[in-house]
């Protein structure tokens, strides 16, 4: 597969320059070192389009047989480089040899499921008889421990309460926690605040102290090395002297399924586990997601892509429709009848989201469009509705933010418990935007109840007379870090400018194959189909474009798709010059299309420049 393909196959000039694409971007091509591309190639044997990525993303200057093709034996992170690591270990290590109960407090969303398998699996593997559990119902309970959910494990017997993606910011819970007798560990990977809870140990790879550099890490990797730690701890007592010790490999899996849902940079020991546990998720050994496979009419190696447009929406669907509990259930349980039975049903709460969703989505895009044309310098959009769903919130808001290319929040408002109305919101942002911040900054000025998230990403409660309040924070705070962002933001690199007749399936693998996996922080190549004219366009579906691109010069056509672009000033574009001599260049990315057992060719468009 990597045979040595040649340059002559990349159009190696910048036809695009001085001029803006059809979504207002700059593309650039970046300048080269010919010098490190062609000692890469000396050096590893590489073919020199690959050579070429690797020199324009830096790559070279680090381990590149351990980025090309890390290993567990010589790649592997060391768990007790985490803060306070070792003595949680040995503590839950002495929990299981003296037959303490474990109990867990988990997040509702997909890191928070295969974070909850992962240990559970592995406390069943080291004897532990039962694990009491408590998945917070997203549109009840909201985010995070509660009393409600601390009392259930203290119900359950356990003795410890193990919190999961969750928990660094909960002071109150788990000082409540602490005062019903349990002893509390929180493993997690979201900003903390100033005031850590007061647990028993916390493992959390962005507190200040911590140095083991594994800040990128999902919730489920981290309670992934606290189970290799606690493991290793188990092995030192000798307490498997007389019986198996439990195969931890095998949960790479569930690893590999949760790091790319979270939507975590795929670097270093992310790269690693997920490089390597879609295949062990294709050997079937997890009963649950062999049954989400089946349903999700996976054939087949699973990857990325089915994780996080497949298996990621069905898992995470149950807490959308009152079922959080579900997709913890279905990644730990051992029964094949339960496993099909709960993947069917975790099917259906996809389908019934997907509706609901539909709907809010259009009430919510109107109230936006509004807004734009009121305001269209804010730096960012909050919108409110009356009976929308609370577990939507996320969806809506990314799908705001992508069209207006703004940190945008969506607020649901739900009765609590105390009868009293208040708005469940999430939020989603963009490049040079830290929306987690924003969120703990306006709860520290009273101007939501509680907040907190990633980068990108947050969720926040409030109550409907600090909306206004929150409006004006949220847009005065979201202009303060834009206008520390590089005043070229909206350039876009091309890394590969290409020509219809240098794509083959092999120049495809090179594309597809040799790099990935590809993800958050490690993209798929940025490429272009430089001077090329559209044959032909015709509607698939409800919104996507299916069109045959040819260069200029003539030649063969290949297949290329603009999914949910039909109506789009993109999608209207292609349609209008399909047919004529206009030429275009187009941003979008190479893929390979199976059908029936053949591989083809095709090119998936996500953006386009008038030549």
């Amino acid at each position: 597969m990597l045979s040595n393909l040649n340059i002559d196959d990349i159009v190696t000039t910048n036809p695009f320059e001085g001029k803006k694409s059809v979504k207002g971007k700059v593309w650039s091509s970046p300048i080269v070192d010919e010098t490190r591309v062609e000692c890469l190639v000396q050096a590893h044997g590489l073919p020199e389009m690959v050579a070429r990525l690797l020199v324009i993303r830096d790559l070279d200057k680090g381990d590149v047989d351990g980025f090309l093709n890390p290993t567990l034996a010589k790649n592997f992170p060391d768990p007790f480089s985490l803060q306070n690591m070792d003595q949680t270990a040995a503590f839950i290590a002495t929990a299981i040899q003296e037959n303490k109960k474990i109990g867990i407090l988990a997040d509702f969303d997909v890191d928070g499921a295969t974070s909850y398998a992962t240990l559970s699996r592995f406390l069943m593997a080291a004897g532990c008889a039962d694990v009491p559990c408590f998945i917070p119902d997203r549109l009840n309970d909201g985010y995070g421990p509660s009393t409600k959910g601390f009392d259930s494990l203290k119900e359950q017997g356990a003795e410890i309460a193990i919190v999961l993606d969750c928990g660094i910011t909960s002071v109150d819970p788990i000082a409540h926690a602490k005062s019903i007798g349990l002893e509390v560990v929180v493993v997690d990977h979201h900003e903390p605040d100033e005031i850590l809870p007061e647990a028993n140990f916390i493992i959390n790879p962005k507190l200040a102290d911590d140095t083991s550099g594994l800040d990128y890490l999902a919730a489920v990797g981290v309670t992934f090395l606290l189970s290799i730690a606690v493991n290793a701890k188990l092995r030192e007592a000798g307490f498997y002297a007389d019986k198996k010790e439990p195969a931890m490999r095998e949960s790479l899996d569930l690893v590999a399924l949760g790091t790319v849902c979270d939507m975590v940079p795929l670097i270093d020991a992310n790269r690693l586990f997920v490089k390597h546990g879609f295949p062990m998720m294709a050997q079937g050994r997890n009963i649950g997601l062999n049954a989400l496979l089946a349903v999700s009419k996976i054939t087949t190696m699973p990857d990325p892509y089915h994780a996080g447009f497949m298996l990621g929406p069905r898992i995470n669907a149950g807490s959308r429709v009152h079922q959080s509990d579900l997709g913890a259930q279905l990644l730990s349980t051992m029964d094949e009848g339960e496993a099909t039975r709960i993947a069917w049903l975790l099917d259906d709460c996809n389908e019934k989201r997907k509706a609901i969703q539909k709907d809010m989505t259009r009430e919510a895009m109107e109230k936006a469009k509004a807004m734009m044309i009121e305001a269209p310098q804010t730096s960012g959009l909050v919108i409110d509705g009356e009976g929308w769903h609370t577990g939507l919130s996320g969806l809506v808001s990314g799908a705001i933010k992508d069209k207006y290319n703004k940190p945008s929040c969506v607020i649901a408002y739900v009765e609590n418990e105390e009868g009293v109305i208040e708005g469940r919101a999430s939020g989603r942002s963009i490049k040079g935007v830290h929306i987690a911040d924003i969120f703990m900054g306006a709860q520290k000025e009273g101007l939501i109840v509680k907040g907190g998230g990633h980068a990108m990403a947050g969720g926040f409660t409030i109550m409907p007379d600090q909306l206004n309040g929150f409006i004006e924070y949220f847009n005065t705070q979201v202009a303060a870090q834009l206008s520390n962002v590089d005043e070229y933001s909206e350039v876009e690199e091309i890394e590969l400018p290409l020509a219809v007749q240098g794509l083959n399936i092999q120049t495809a693998k090179l594309l597809t194959e040799s790099l990935a996996p590809f993800g958050m922080g490690h993209e798929e190549p940025k490429t272009i189909l430089s001077n090329v004219r559209i044959d032909y366009a015709d509607q698939v579906g409800t919104n996507h474009l299916r069109c045959t691109v040819k260069d200029a010069e003539g030649g063969k056509g290949m297949k290329a798709m603009a999914f949910r672009a039909l109506e789009s000033d993109m999608g209207k574009m292609l349609r209008e010059i399909a047919g004529t001599q206009a030429r275009v260049h187009l941003r979008g990315q190479v893929k390979i299309n199976e059908w029936q057992g053949r591989e083809s060719v095709e090119f998936h468009i996500s953006d386009a420049m008038s030549v």
